[in-house]
């Protein structure tokens, strides 16, 4: 497998915490503490940061000049790099990635930092019907106006089309559960959770219970993206970015959180295949090369529909995978989510899985896989654009 010229050098974070209970932080602040910590990780400067690359859909108020105030903030010398990849929520935390390597390959940037920032006050999150949101207005006379009754819908279908079972959702929340509860950082480190559990855990929309939905949380998260030759001088292992890719699969639309007006051939399934074949032509890899995998989880059912887009399984053969303890940590065949992702460590849109792979290429996770040579990140199942990367050791 040739390797790119592009490595990802430090990894930063914020303290996470339930949803408003950051006070006296806005999302600037939050991203330009986890800037300076991914800095410190890396052993470099702030100085020599040169770019910032994000990603989401609000761009609001104290989010809108976001690269400015940044810079500002950190004392950046120059700013040569500064994108924000178009996508809805968690879908461009990949591709946020990918822009800050091509900036690295081409030149433009010498040190690109990668950021994802949430505040979340009572009004600026899903929850109430929002009419500024017009992709709502086929669904919210229904009741469906937030994700998990919109993501309901398609994970009722999954399972009517494949067979797979609700225990089997709960599979991917018992894991997540068991490796948040030896990282120090996830909010539900002492909240185990077994299958009983999960059967028992009240529907917020049928047939995702309370358990299968991730948490609302604040904090910040970034990498630093660099060349290989900077980053051999610096403090920490080498983690390649050895593909990086972006997708949206046509006819599948914005998926359950577009009025699910998609192609119903694609609707029960994550929209995530060819950016799948992409990924793993570009890394000259295949699936199972990979020793471990951090895929979005705002939902279980996100989990099962990307293990069967990426080649992990057979279509309607994720849950039976699951069930055989092959998501679980340390003998599962394809560890998921080894810090608990978003259903146990926090909800960052996507960033804290990319710090998750960083750990496990280095050898430095809570939940760390022996000999890993190459992890798999996949920003949102079900969202249109979305994006995914290849880590590998050197």
């Amino acid at each position: 497998m040739s390797l790119p010229a592009a490595c990802i050098v430090g990894v930063g974070e914020t303290a996470y915490a339930r949803r408003g209970a950051l006070v006296g932080e806005d999302e600037v602040s939050l991203a330009a503490t986890a800037i300076r910590r991914a800095a410190e990780d890396a052993g470099l400067p702030l100085s020599e940061i040169d770019g910032l690359a994000s990603y989401g859909n609000e761009m609001r108020g104290e989010t809108a000049y976001g690269a400015a105030q940044l810079q500002r903030q950190l004392g950046l010398h120059e700013l040569r790099h500064a994108s924000y990849v178009w996508t809805a929520g968690g879908g461009g935390a990949c591709a946020a990635v990918a822009h800050a390597a091509d900036a690295v390959k081409s030149g433009r940037a010498r040190q690109v930092a990668v950021v994802r920032a949430l505040r979340q006050t009572a009004d600026a999150r899903y929850g109430r019907f929002n009419p500024e949101r017009p992709f709502f207005n086929s669904t919210a006379p229904f009741g469906a106006f937030a994700p998990a009754p919109l993501f309901a819908l398609q994970a009722q279908r999954y399972l009517h089309e494949t067979g797979a079972l609700e225990s089997h959702l709960g599979e991917v929340a018992v894991a997540c559960r068991q490796h948040a509860a030896r990282n120090p950082r996830a909010l539900l480190r002492e909240r185990a959770l077994t299958l009983a559990d999960h059967a028992a855990s009240p529907y917020v929309a049928e047939p995702l219970r309370r358990a299968d939905c991730c948490l609302e949380s604040d904090g910040a998260t970034a990498v630093i993206v660099t060349s290989r030759e900077r980053a051999r001088d610096l403090a920490q292992p080498l983690v390649s970015i050895a593909a990086a890719q972006q997708s949206g699969a046509g006819g599948y639309g914005p998926g359950p959180l577009g009025g699910h007006g998609g192609s119903a051939a694609l609707y029960a399934r994550g929209g995530q295949h060819l950016l799948a074949q992409r990924l793993f032509a570009e890394a000259g890899a295949a699936p199972q090369d990979v020793q471990v995998a951090q895929f979005y989880d705002a939902f279980t059912s996100l989990v099962l529909l990307a293990l069967e887009d990426f080649g992990f399984c057979e279509r309607g053969g994720a849950g039976a995978f699951a069930a055989a303890g092959e998501l679980r940590w340390p003998h599962g065949r394809l560890p998921v989510n080894t810090a608990g992702g978003h259903l146990a460590e926090a909800y960052v849109h996507g960033m804290n899985l990319i710090v998750e792979a960083v750990r496990q290429v280095r050898g430095h996770s809570t939940a760390q896989l022996a000999d890993v040579r190459l992890a798999l990140v996949a920003s949102a199942a079900s969202l249109m654009p979305t994006s995914a990367l290849l880590l590998a050791r050197e």
